[in-house]
This record gives C-alpha cells, structure tokens and sequence, in this order.
C-alpha cells in the first residue's frame, strides 16, 4: 500500500527487506451473530501460540475482542478511535494479553462516533493502513507482528471498509444454518465490490463455519453444500457449538487458555495451522469477479 493507498495495495508491499513482513487479516461478515468476534481473539491467540507474533486490532464498538482478551476496555488510556480520529500512534495503544506474543489494540464505545468523524475526511477509509504503515516505519522492530488479525464491526460500513484496505485477506466466519449459503453469497457479492473499488489485490483468506452441531443433519447439510460452492476456500477445520469456547471471553481468556484440550481449541488451532500454511504457498486468489 504506497503513501495515499490510491491503489489500495496490501499493507505488505510497503515493507522493505528491512523490517518483517506482516499479514494482515480481516475476520468480516455483515451479519452479527456469527462468531466473528470468537474467531478474531482465538485465531489470533492460537498463531501466537504457533510462536507467531501477532496483533490484534478491535475496529467493533462493542469491543468484545478487547475485554475477550482480559483488557479493561474502558480504563485503557488510548483505543483504536484515538488512532483512527486523532492519528495516535498505533503503538502507543497496544495493550498485554495472557500470551506474551499476542497485543491488542483495543475498541470501546467510543467508536461509535468514529464514523461521524472519518466520514467528512478525505482521507477517512484510510486512517487504519495509514496508521498501520506508520507503525512498521516508527515503532521498534521487536514490536513488529508478522500476523495483524482485525475484528470488524457487523456491517460493511466505514470501519470495515477501513479493515479492507488495510488487509491483505478476508476470512469469512458463516454459521451453519438453513440461511448459510444465502447470506455467504451476499457477503461475498459486497465483498467482491469493496475489493473492485477499495483494494484490487486483496484475496479471500477462507470461510470458516462455525456454530456447527454434530447432533444435527442442517449443520452437515449446509457443510456440505458450502464446500460444493466454494471448494478448497473453506477450512477444513470447522468450529462446533461448545459450552467451553461460550465461557472463555467471560474469564478474559483464549479457549486455548480456558480449556486447551477443548474441541474449540484444537479447531481453532488448526485454522491457525491452515492459516500458516497457506502462507507458505502461492498467495490466495479471489474467487469471484465482481459485477459489471
């Protein structure tokens, strides 16, 4: 992504030979519900777990992945609006989590307005790769991540479209229920405009399905169906229902911290694991072309 991200190029372009070369990945779906968020502080815990170096940017109001991950979301001094609306340094917010290798940049209500303040700016759908690129030029190197997860809001609003520009992939948490398919193809459709218009080198890092119940033949039958559509874009790996993986972010903890031989956590340890080998392979493509 160059200096006024006009082409939208992927944050990992800018970086030179010089400085480790971050992955930027947005978890995205504009329906609420999901398991965004529980996929967003999982799969991030789980690649630090992997001796991944990871940070964990909370672009939700909610802040949901902050208080997730065992921060006081609203005693910290700086959040992710400061960055977004008064160009804070990202490194400047970062906050501790149970994994030493895992830092969040944390959300609290204070977004809510955040859209009021970008949406006049020209530069307002690019305050996060901005601040982003400024991070990897002026923060101390052993601060840089080689992984940036960012939990967005449930829309495809302004600070969505700021986590697109910013990201190199989008995963795609989709639930397994009767409207599944439905709602993947809408995502998908609004995602394929967003990369047209707003960063033309993005790829869809995969679809997740979460919420699964092994108990019932819907859950299978949309599994099914989904990988007849989209193939080898949905993880192997697939997040079932799970009392343990419900009560983590009450304790402020990863399940792999709350409950490590939890079938949630070795689920998403292995998206983790699908994840790191993807990127070891040729980049991921986008599987659609947009509408004319």
């Amino acid at each position: 992504m160059n200096e006024l991200a006009a082409q939208s190029e992927p944050v990992q372009t800018q970086q030179t030979s010089e400085k480790p070369v971050a992955r930027v990945i947005s978890i995205v779906n504009q329906k609420g519900g999901v398991g965004k968020t529980t996929s967003a502080i999982n799969l991030a815990a789980s690649l630090a777990h992997l001796g991944k170096k990871v940070i964990l940017i909370d672009v939700d109001s909610q802040g949901n992945a902050s208080s997730g991950l065992g921060v006081a979301k609203n005693e910290v001094e700086g959040t992710v609006f400061d960055v977004l609306v008064d160009r804070a340094p990202l490194a400047e917010i970062l906050q501790p989590t149970p994994l030493e290798t895992l830092k969040v940049a944390p959300a609290n209500s204070d977004l809510l307005s955040a859209e009021l303040h970008l949406g006049g700016q020209e530069d307002g759908k690019k305050r996060l790769s901005q601040a982003v690129i400024d991070f990897f030029a002026h923060a101390p190197h052993e601060l840089h991540p080689e992984f940036i997860v960012i939990d967005c809001p449930p829309s495809l609003a302004l600070l969505t479209i700021n986590a697109i520009l910013t990201s190199d992939s989008l995963l795609i948490p989709v639930q397994c229920e009767y409207y599944a398919l439905e709602g993947l193809t809408d995502i998908m459709s609004s995602a394929t405009l967003l990369r047209q218009s707003f960063n033309p080198s993005l790829s869809l890092e995969g679809i997740l399905l979460t919420m699964a119940d092994r108990r019932l033949n819907l859950s299978h039958q949309v599994e099914t169906e989904i990988r007849q559509v989209y193939a080898d874009f949905v993880f192997q790996n697939v997040i079932y229902r799970s009392v343990r993986l419900s009560e983590a972010p009450s304790h402020g903890l990863p399940i792999l911290q709350y409950d490590p031989e939890s079938s949630g956590a070795k689920a998403y340890l292995g998206v983790a694991e699908e994840i790191i080998q993807n990127e070891a392979k040729s980049p991921r493509p986008w599987p659609f072309r947009a509408a004319v």
